[in-house]
């Protein structure tokens, strides 16, 4: 599985992706510039966490016009995957690869701490080593992960099985103390329609090992090592 993260000026999670993927799951991985327009060959694209552009305009809202990302569409196009964490979802919501928006937090301060994540589709290349249902502890870090989209898109969400993980209580009930920024229907994560391109605010690559206190998030890249070997 080769992977490729991408960094913007203000990305801050592109070397704790990079240290999952190569030190943690033993792959490929290299870094690419957002200057660059064109990408190496690779299995998938890691759009990391940050502040890209220092979230000037909006979140995401400049880094979208980077070379890289014409690439990133492209790849995308072809059915390979793409993952988008916090920063980087933000960034594939803005670039149009996936749908909605990104709102403040609706306490109106960052919320950094561990949450519970119950997943609603374990048929996906991203999730196929979870269970239905499954909840998991993960972390966010985020000012702005208040996912918002209209009531037409998120029908459309729902009658395509794209919400791939929702904010929970531990015990697995979508109560809204449960939702740590006011997302929409508690959601946390969507896919596209084509199952190739995966938006999420939790951090998978700050739970892949034991000593940072859950494992949890190790599960998305074994699922995609699976996939993609």
């Amino acid at each position: 599985m080769k992977c490729s993260v991408v960094v913007f000026p203000g990305s801050n999670c592109d070397s704790d992706c990079f240290h999952s993927i190569r030190d943690v799951m033993s792959q490929p991985v290299e870094y690419v510039w957002h200057k660059e327009t064109t990408l190496p060959p690779c299995d998938l694209v890691i759009l990391p966490g940050g502040f890209s552009y220092g979230d000037y305009l909006r979140t995401g809202g400049i880094a979208r016009f980077s070379p890289v990302m014409r690439e990133v569409a492209r790849h995308a196009k072809t059915g390979r995957a793409v993952i988008g964490i916090c920063n980087g979802f933000q960034i594939l919501l803005e670039s149009g690869l996936l749908p909605g928006a990104m709102l403040r937090n609706r306490s109106l301060s960052f919320r950094c701490e561990y949450v519970s994540l119950r997943v609603e589709n374990s048929g996906t290349m991203f999730t196929k080593n979870f269970k239905k249902g499954e909840v998991v502890k993960i972390p966010i870090a985020h000012g702005e992960g208040n996912y918002f989209c209209d009531e037409k898109t998120l029908a459309g969400l729902l009658a395509g099985n794209q919400v791939v993980f929702r904010y929970v209580t531990p015990n697995g009930a979508a109560l809204d103390s449960a939702n740590p920024n006011g997302s929409a229907d508690n959601i946390a994560g969507i896919i596209n329609g084509k199952g190739n391109v995966l938006g999420m605010m939790p951090h998978p690559e700050r739970a892949a090992e034991t000593i940072l206190g859950s494992q949890d998030g190790k599960k998305i890249w074994e699922s995609l090592l699976e996939c993609l070997k």
